[in-house]
């Protein structure tokens, strides 16, 4: 077995992983029968699972295989703790048990997989983590020569796609209400909305980005440089998220592949092979708090005429400003959003050295240009109004989404084809007044535009058009097999008889 190096380098365990491909099946058997079956029988006192052994293990595999397709060096999280299995959680739609626990421990007996026991140094310490497992080379050889692929793994009917987490991140149970029941039946229009519709890039040969990221503690340059961002039908399911035990705390929605890339990357995506433009409020935050305060924000809050730094280029201070100013909003206390202002800093970078005077300069600048601020700063009005912009997101999700339009959203920003851009930004000036009493600013997300600077439709023709992409021989047969999944003709291509 190798052993695991990075244990940072992971994601938590998928247990709603499914599938029911003969080969999946037969692959599950064959470990079952040759390695697991006569031990695991040993653990079958007690109560019978509601989810057998067999099927627990196929989850288990199937988990392992996606991790390992998107990148080799991957691990996933696993608790080893009886008390972390609930059958009757909705957020466990599998049933999966406590008996998952004896699978891996003889998964690692037999030689497939790498497992790094979990650490737990007390509550609330930084480096608590659970178990580590990853596809041993053994294991990684079948997957190699396993007669079925991505396509062929799906997800559990029923996952839960509303859900509310407690102060600490962690999911928690809750009773449905007429207004809970109602989100999860839009989401899940939503969900089906864009399970059949094509997203993807098509200049890319392999459905595969690779996004440099920030390393978490412990990352070592050589085996965390980078991310691998899976593109396509796998990683399309949008959840919900609620926080702090109240429907009234947060609520944005994440799940979809375009959240995980940058805006140059998401330039690129195509919807039903149509390309598409991105639309975003600006300064949606700020602007909600002038429209509080019955005010419009009428410029660019973050540039400060009255700051003065020399040597400092203009879009330095600008860039320096906005994030002082949203750490300041989301975070309870002053010490504590200028330790985070500076944490969010590379080394060498100019924001990691200024010091708390420094930023108590800036933010009265800030402050002097946008005096309305002033009661809503180291207050955590972060999460209250991301619970608004959430709402907006809804609107907007459920009015194209009863039209059959797919937008693709990211918090603040939204993806449409190019021919229903105008309606999208009246949507967001609709949805946006329904929720905050006034409609706010938006504009188009173009790489290398700053925010707040006009686009006019000459310079958004010229973009679209600058934006065409010659579509290569692997998207082609992404474009074709979503045909043939679907029944859907998005495009001119055909098989080759």
């Amino acid at each position: 077995m190798t052993e695991i190096q990075n244990p940072w380098h992971s994601r938590p365990i998928d247990v709603h992983r499914w599938s029911d491909h003969p080969e999946v099946r037969e692959l599950v058997d064959r470990i079952w029968d040759g390695f697991l079956g006569e031990k695991i029988a040993e653990y079958g006192r007690g109560p019978k699972p509601k989810l057998g052994f067999r099927k627990q293990l196929r989850v288990v595999i199937l988990d392992l295989y996606v991790a390992w397709l998107d990148d080799p060096r991957l691990s996933i999280g696993v608790s080893m703790s009886v008390n972390s299995w609930d059958t009757n959680s909705r957020y466990n739609a599998l049933h999966i048990s406590k008996k998952i626990i004896p699978i891996i421990k003889e998964l690692q007996e037999a030689g497939l997989i790498d497992l790094l026991k979990g650490s737990y140094g007390g509550p609330g310490v930084k480096h608590n983590r659970t178990t580590r497992i990853r596809a041993s080379e053994a294991l990684q050889n079948w997957f190699a020569k396993a007669k079925f692929d991505r396509d062929d793994i799906g997800r559990a009917k029923g996952e839960e796609i509303i859900v509310l987490k407690n102060d600490n991140n962690k999911q928690i149970e809750y009773v449905d209400t007429p207004e809970t029941s109602r989100w999860r039946e839009e989401l899940q229009a939503y969900n089906d909305l864009i399970a059949n519709s094509l997203i993807d890039i098509p200049s890319l040969q392999e459905p595969i980005l690779e996004i440099s990221r920030d390393l978490p503690p412990g990352a070592t340059v050589d085996i965390d440089e980078f991310r691998r961002i899976r593109i396509g039908d796998a990683n399309k399911r949008t959840r919900r998220i609620f926080s702090r035990g109240s429907w009234d705390m947060h609520g944005r929605f994440y799940g979809g592949w375009w959240q995980q890339i940058d805006s140059d990357w998401r330039s690129k995506i195509t919807i039903d092979n149509e390309p598409t433009i991105e639309a975003d409020f600006e300064g949606m935050h700020v602007a909600m708090i002038y429209a509080e305060e019955g005010l419009e924000l009428p410029h660019d809050p973050y540039i400060l005429p009255g700051y003065k730094n020399k040597g400092m280029p203009p879009k330095l201070v600008r860039k320096l400003a906005k994030i002082l100013v949203l750490t300041a909003i989301n975070a309870k206390e002053k010490s504590s959003a200028y330790r985070a202002f500076r944490a969010g800093f590379p080394n060498k970078h100019f924001g990691k050295k200024m010091t708390d005077k420094k930023l108590d300069v800036l933010l009265g600048a800030l402050l002097e240009r946008n005096p309305c601020l002033g009661d809503y700063l180291f207050t955590d009005q972060g999460i209250r109004l991301m619970r608004k912009d959430s709402e907006i997101t809804s609107l907007i999700h459920n009015h194209f989404t009863r039209k059959g339009i797919p937008v693709l959203s990211v918090h603040d920003s939204y993806l449409v084809d190019c021919r229903h851009v105008g309606e999208l930004r009246q949507i967001m000036a609709d949805a946006s007044e329904e929720v905050v009493g006034r409609p706010l600013r938006s504009s188009y997300n173009i790489p290398g535009r700053e925010e707040f600077v006009p686009v006019n439709d000459h310079a958004l023709q010229w973009y679209i058009y600058s934006q065409e992409q010659s579509p290569c021989e692997g998207y082609v047969q992404r474009v074709l097999r979503f045909q043939e999944r679907t029944g859907r003709i998005v495009s001119p291509y055909e098989r080759e008889v």
